[in-house]
């Protein structure tokens, strides 16, 4: 089962609470699943809901607040509809119920949004809203980078509508449209989260944060191994280079090298893969990572300027291609 079937089966168990959240709720699903259609002279009001569970619950209420006895049918399926979703229609008194749900105004005129009403009611409705219009045309992909929680909504009027309602209760949402389809969009984790609370998909919430949770710790741990393979390569780069450097110094300088600055070459050379830190303890006297440093920056300069006196390829030369120089 899908994160989007978990959210609207334990949305559609979700006591809306006052019967005017409930009548929102309602009046949300139609405006998002549904349709005002003319028939043989009448209204006729119709809903295409993802499952029968969530047909029969949408039925159920508005026999509850409105007194009517909806049909349940399921769909017929065809090309652009899919096989498995359920009508809910309302044949008797649809232009009643439709003024009375707000998808026709006092004037017999089709609503294009969200009655007002209901977009500037309590925080109940405005959850409620959100409610039904998950259940009717939600989705919530998993968290990572493209997570979001998405609305599609039959025109920009409905999805601006929703986006006011979800700003009034401090959640941010974005309208977009894409391919001529409006959708109210919310990517940012904290907005997602606020949402599932709101709307009641408490159960959902807690799998979802545990799972970004898991992903981004996956997703730390990847970064800090990465990071630390490219510092060691780069530190292997860097020690063969200093090798090659080190090697050709002894063969510029021959017996001129002094004492202290042949200890460093040599130890840099015996010990390969070691940080100057572990050369510096294996000097005697032991020594600090900074002085075997300078010792062997010495050396190669002072290969380098006796190279250049003899017009010979300096320390530099003898580094493989690609490697790291000091």
């Amino acid at each position: 089962m899908t994160l989007t079937e978990k959210v609207k089966r334990e949305l559609n168990g979700v006591n809306p609470g006052s019967n005017l959240a409930r009548a929102a709720q309602i009046s949300s699903i139609l405006r998002f699943a549904g349709a005002l259609q003319m028939i043989s002279g009448r209204y006729v009001i119709e809903a295409e809901l993802d499952t029968e569970t969530l047909a029969k619950r949408l039925a159920h209420e508005l026999a509850a607040i409105y007194g009517v006895r909806p049909r349940i049918a399921r769909s017929a399926g065809g090309a652009a509809s899919d096989p498995h979703t359920y009508l809910v229609r309302v044949l008797d008194q649809g232009e009643t119920i439709a003024r009375q749900t707000g998808l026709m105004d006092a004037r017999g005129r089709i609503v294009r949004g969200l009655p007002n009403r209901l977009t500037l009611g309590t925080a109940d409705v405005l959850a409620a809203i959100w409610r039904g219009a998950f259940i009717a045309a939600g989705s919530l992909t998993d968290p990572g980078r493209s997570a979001s929680l998405e609305i599609v909504c039959a025109n920009r009027e409905t999805a601006m509508a929703l986006v006011g309602a979800a700003g009034r209760l401090g959640i941010a949402a974005k309208q977009r449209e894409v391919r001529g389809v409006n959708r109210v969009v919310i990517r940012d984790a904290a907005a997602i989260n606020q949402t599932l609370s709101v709307m009641g998909a408490k159960h959902v919430l807690q799998e979802w944060e545990a799972l970004r949770q898991r992903r981004e710790t996956r997703a730390t741990a990847n970064r800090l191994v990465n990071f630390d393979d490219a510092n060691l390569r780069r530190s292997a780069q860097a020690a063969v280079a200093a090798c090659a450097r080190v090697e050709r110094a002894f063969e510029i300088l021959g017996d001129q090298v002094p004492d202290h600055l042949r200890q460093a070459g040599e130890l840099r050379l015996a010990f390969r893969e070691a940080s100057l830190d572990e050369l510096g303890q294996r000097a005697d006297p032991p020594m600090t990572k900074d002085a075997v440093a300078g010792r062997v920056r010495r050396l190669l300069a002072l290969a380098d300027r006796e190279a250049s006196q003899q017009g010979i390829p300096d320390t530099a030369s003898s580094v493989p291609e690609g490697e790291l120089l000091d």
